[in-house]
């Protein structure tokens, strides 16, 4: 098995991990596989600004279907025992200790899932915020390697400041504590609304259901027909 890590330089966020002895690099696995990779689909943004309703809608519409990667499906049970077993807060979801214990172990599973399931050709799906490896070309660029090379297609989804803050604190979620307690510190680190410097589609999901489906409709369309995929910062009339 291989793992990729994130280090604490932003600009090179991907390094290879020995593990059990071995050194199997999914890229090299996807490279040899029979056939094409399949497509990589990257729905990322701010926690809480609908990633998950964004990502259902896209799932829905793509042929063949993708397999589906969330983080906090993959991984809520590791993040409880690891923030147990170091005596940190519930609701410590963010910051320096949370990165270097425990995000950079679910974005190398993550990663490395997602290379070893598209080398045999099915499309894959990855949900997560995914904040370092979208705000600098240089890490998107060694990430998207990490992945098995493109085509990988990220689609960010936008939420203003006080419509996330209004988002978390309906949603009453103990996770959420340590973001809404810290927020103006949260919200420079996550940018939720300033789009990254990669390239991208925009879901801006500040209007209704039906207003974001709208758009990843025409997301899908414009990669079905080889269009420019839709980048536009505010919601489809």
């Amino acid at each position: 098995m291989s793992l990729y890590s994130a280090t604490s330089n932003s600009t090179l966020p991907l390094v290879p991990l020995r593990h059990a002895g071995t050194m199997t690099d999914p890229i090299r696995a996807a490279q040899s596989s029979a056939g094409t990779p399949g497509v990589v689909w990257v729905v990322a943004g701010a926690p809480g600004a609908g990633k998950s309703t964004v990502a259902d809608e896209l799932r829905r519409r793509v042929h063949p279907a993708p397999a589906l990667l969330d983080k906090d499906t993959l991984f809520a049970g590791f993040v409880d025992e690891v923030r147990r077993a170091h005596g940190r807060s519930e609701g410590e979801r963010e910051g320096s200790w949370y990165d270097a214990h425990v995000k950079v172990h679910e974005y190398a599973g993550m990663t490395a899932s997602a290379a070893q399931i598209r080398a045999g050709g099915c499309p894959v799906l990855l949900v997560a915020p995914f904040t370092t490896q979208i705000r600098d070309l240089r890490s998107w660029t060694n990430w998207v390697a990490a992945l098995g090379g493109d085509p990988v297609r990220l689609v960010w989804v936008s939420l203003g400041p006080e419509a996330l803050r209004s988002r978390l604190t309906q949603r009453g979620s103990g996770l959420d504590t340590g973001k809404l307690g810290q927020w103006e510190a949260f919200v420079r680190r996550t940018r939720p609304d300033t789009p990254p410097p990669v390239p991208h589609s925009v879901v801006d999901n500040e209007g209704s259901l039906e207003a974001t489906r709208r758009q990843v409709d025409a997301l899908v369309a414009s990669f079905d027909t080889d269009q420019e995929p839709p980048t536009r910062t505010r919601p489809l009339s």
